[in-house]
């Protein structure tokens, strides 16, 4: 008999595109794909059952299915485009998780949990350090939004993994997710055509691949392969980092420094009008920048991302279009900048004009 793997939040693009590509494990027998709407999306050969996850009938569709692998992917950030008011999302991150755990607790047939978080939960603020471990504590911890709710329920994640010691519990925490079929209050944010930042920063930045996110769920989901471990917490990025300035230069959209008052005014706007969810989260986020280290993820969980940070914004740029400034005329832009800036005797590195574009 194969596994029987239940997915949560079959309906967004990311659940429903794992839902489809674990089916093709050898290993799996059957897939239930689990959300409290219909998916707009196929799913392929999975049996989609209709249920919230913070009502208690998640522990029937446990004992019915005889599920073994349970794969949270309901943990979620939302964005304008999704619909849906803050206090929903949050309720389903950490009531519908607390619903989840009571169940699988009781489950005498689950052996597996993986649970979708994020770096976030690290917070965000000048005290940081340079780059987080999966060990490091926050100096502070996340006020509110997505970090809180992803900080909330690892915090239950630990006391079932407590309770259960017979389960093999995988925390992944992700780097900001990207890819041509991103979703995400980021994504969105970098597709306005003109993108406030807060003046006098240029926050580090990290990213993984959709399509790797893909591939270390499917990892974490099975069984151990030789000398590794897929159980714990891990960090989940791509190489490399890229500055904010990079990324604005490289879809080609002119930045707009502020102050952080005007910032948080005008992330206030935007939310307002369905533009993006410039929440104050990620305002932290694109002040302070957040960089994590990989190690565990390479030496412990032997997952090796097939794209870098830069090759994951590029594929996400390329699905988006140009911008109102050609990236190559941009980059012309900021090269003839560095040639004044060292005629005149000061040895700048191009990264640190590359506002000039602006």
């Amino acid at each position: 008999m194969g596994k029987v793997v239940l997915v949560t939040g079959a309906a967004r693009q990311l659940g429903g595109r794992f839902v489809r590509r674990i089916q093709r494990d050898p290993d799996v027998e059957r897939v239930i794909a689990v959300d409290a709407v219909t998916p707009p999306h196929r799913l392929g050969s999975a049996e989609f059952v209709r249920t919230d996850i913070r009502q208690s009938a998640i522990a029937r569709v446990l004992a019915e299915h005889a599920v073994d692998t349970v794969v949270h992917l309901a943990v979620t950030g939302g964005s304008v485009g999704t619909g849906g008011a803050h206090s929903t999302v949050k309720e389903t991150n950490v009531i519908g998780t607390m619903q989840l755990l009571g169940a699988c607790q009781k489950s005498p047939t689950v052996r597996r949990l993986v649970v979708k978080s994020s770096t976030s939960v690290y917070g965000g603020t000048s005290r940081d350090p340079a780059v987080f471990t999966e060990t490091t504590q926050p100096k502070s911890l996340p006020a509110g939004g997505f970090a809180k709710d992803a900080a909330e329920v690892e915090g239950y994640v630990r006391g079932f993994a407590r309770r259960r010691p017979d389960v093999a519990v995988c925390v992944l925490r992700f780097a900001n997710i990207l890819g041509p079929f991103a979703d995400s209050a980021l994504a969105e944010y970098f597709s306005i055509p003109v993108m406030p930042t807060v003046l006098g920063y240029d926050p580090r930045l990290q990213f993984v691949h959709e399509d790797d996110v893909l591939d270390v769920l499917r990892l974490a989901a099975g069984e151990p392969r030789r000398g590794t471990l897929n159980s714990g917490t891990f960090n989940i990025a791509g190489d490399g980092v890229l500055l904010l300035s990079q990324c604005s230069r490289r879809l080609g959209r002119p930045t707009l420094p502020l102050l952080l008052p005007a910032v948080t005014w005008v992330g206030s706007a935007l939310r307002a009008v369905g533009i993006t969810d410039f929440s104050p989260e990620q305002i932290r986020l694109l002040t302070h920048g957040r960089v994590v280290e990989t190690s565990q993820m390479r030496d412990v969980l032997g997952f090796e991302p097939v794209y870098t940070t830069a090759e994951t914004f590029a594929d996400f740029a390329r699905s988006r279009g140009g911008g109102l400034l050609p990236p190559e005329r941009a980059a012309r832009a900021v090269d003839r900048m560095a040639a004044v800036l060292k005629v005149d005797g000061l040895d700048v590195d191009v990264d640190a004009v590359e506002g000039a574009k602006r």
